[in-house]
């Protein structure tokens, strides 16, 4: 290999000081890619995100992956990849090189920008089919391709993962009837049920316009001046806004989704995803000294952790109701501030789903999958709230911004089953762009028809007040906190609230002597101290 190499290039190449240049930097490669790169020997035992580089060279055992080619496939010659003294506006290889340079990075996202994902396989353990008629559900044991990715919410691409936030944990199901999507958070209750307010929300607890710095008194005045974000509260400023590790991180999917059986029965569902190796979290001052120490620690965790085979998985738990649930539950169910009690709706496990595999490439498989609530299957019909509309929309919208209205082409998001679509055109990738079929529907020329089905549910409508109750914030999630996790509310708060003016610290304490005095009364010390 390396005699046929610098056999090809015996000739003088063109030029003085650029093609010595090039001749030592090819016999240097050669020489490096005649070897095996050899694992790190000193001390303890490199973790596998260190080590990416040793095995992708480990399986090369010819030196090689191949020849250096341009995009167009023309092979590069080994004169242009040393610049000096040379015809730069000539030089393909540079050109090639440089005019991509600019443009690799794509908008991200506006929220849940810093994120981490993972693949695997979701697996049916107990029969819903009294319920759902989705055919990834029809059968105990059948398995589904999953594609998950955990993120922090306010957070940039920088943002430190141990950043106090509340997390994302977002499924694609490659199913055989299409991508099914939940886009879950790590908090039972979202802080907002009419979409209207949702772009304020995000502008509070981004960047302040003038010092383009996170601002406390924003986060905080919004979240005062909303009284059915208490469930939303609760998580945001306990421990539990910083997960031990994406591994041992909750997930709920927040909407009562409208689903039916075969005979088109309809049942209300929410879904609930809990880790098996438990709930863990991390106080303040751990995360803190991880954000130093290491930015990307719960990335790391997730990577290394898969790659040396201990794959994380989680139990799939569904809460069912009926309609007439619906109407006797005392409370709007479909308000996504709401939690539904347990005790009152109990968990009914369903499948698990397992992360076994990382990307390979982080930006066509992570930076490039999107997710969206609109992403649905035969017999899961979506939310009739106005929330999951709105979510709808926004994720679509923020999808043909960032990735192009191609998106479910790019690879990671093509559904499995075949698709046939009237939609052509358009910014790349179009695939076979829909062939020679016919572009427009209704035809007469055999272009693709519609499902028919005749047992099929219709989606319900329902009238949505702003009820800002907060009986389920003192009442039912904060006995399920743990003491340690009751401990850290105010002692998080206190910690934030720091900057915070007066008049927005009386409006917190005001909230948690209705929820629990004990709590506002830790505020106020805390805040005394200071």
């Amino acid at each position: 290999m390396v005699k046929s190499v610098l056999t090809s290039h015996s000739k003088p190449f063109p030029g003085c000081f650029s093609d010595i240049m090039a001749r030592v930097i090819l016999i240097s490669m050669l020489a490096l890619c005649g070897s095996t790169v050899q694992a790190y020997e000193y001390g303890p035992s490199p973790r596998p995100s260190d080590q990416q580089l040793t095995v992708f060279a480990d399986s090369t055992p010819n030196g090689t992956i191949g020849l250096l080619t341009l995009s167009s496939g023309k092979p590069v010659e080994v004169h242009e990849t040393v610049g000096l003294n040379d015809n730069l506006i000539r030089n393909l290889y540079f050109l090639d090189s440089l005019t991509h340079l600019a443009r690799e990075r794509i908008p991200e996202r506006f929220v849940h920008g810093k994120g981490s994902g993972a693949f695997g396989y979701f697996e049916v353990t107990h029969d819903v089919t009294g319920v759902c008629k989705a055919k990834f559900l029809s059968e105990i044991g059948k398995t589904t391709p999953v594609a998950v990715r955990f993120s922090s919410t306010g957070g940039e691409r920088g943002t430190p993962d141990t950043t106090p936030d509340i997390r994302g944990l977002a499924i694609k199901f490659y199913t055989e009837e299409g991508n099914f999507d939940i886009v879950a958070l790590n908090t039972p209750a979202f802080v907002i049920k009419d979409p209207v307010l949702f772009p304020s929300f995000v502008h509070a607890i981004k960047r302040n316009p003038t010092s383009n710095i996170r601002d406390e008194n924003s986060r905080l005045d919004f979240l005062t001046l909303r009284p059915e974000d208490r469930n939303f509260m609760l998580t945001l400023y306990s421990d539990r806004a910083t997960p031990a590790s994406f591994r041992e991180m909750f997930a709920f999917a927040i909407h009562t989704y409208q689903v039916e059986n075969e005979d088109g029965v309809p049942s209300f569902v929410r879904f609930t995803f809990l880790p098996d190796l438990g709930n863990r979290n991390m106080n303040a001052s751990e995360a803190a000294r991880l954000a130093g120490e290491d930015p990307d620690y719960l990335t790391r965790d997730l990577f290394d952790n898969i790659a040396n085979g201990n794959y994380p998985s989680w139990t799939a738990y569904l809460q069912i109701l009926s309609l007439e649930d619906v109407k006797n539950a005392g409370f709007d169910v479909f308000d996504v501030t709401k939690i539904l009690p347990e005790h009152q709706f109990p968990l009914h496990p369903y499948g698990r789903f397992v992360l076994n595999q990382n990307p390979i490439n982080f930006f066509a498989e992570v930076e490039q999958l999107a997710f969206s609530p609109g992403n649905l299957v035969p017999g899961i019909l979506g939310a009739p709230d106005d929330m999951f509309a709105a979510r709808i929309f926004s994720y679509r919208d923020a999808h043909n911004y960032r990735l192009g209205p191609n998106v479910n082409k790019i690879a990671v998001n093509s559904p499995m089953n075949e698709v046939h679509t009237y939609l052509r055109d358009g910014r790349s990738p179009v695939n076979d762009n829909e062939d020679n079929a016919p572009n427009y529907f209704p035809n007469s020329f055999h272009g693709a028809l519609p499902r028919v089905d005749d047992q099929k549910s219709k989606l319900i409508v329902v009238l949505q007040n702003d009820d800002g109750s907060i009986e389920q914030a003192r009442d039912y999630l904060l006995p399920t906190f743990t003491p340690e996790e009751q401990e850290s509310i105010p002692r998080n708060l206190a910690r934030f609230m720091r900057p915070v003016v007066d008049f927005i610290r009386k409006r917190v304490i005001e909230i948690f002597e209705v929820i629990d005095p004990y709590i506002a009364q830790k505020i106020v010390e805390q805040l005394q101290e200071q």
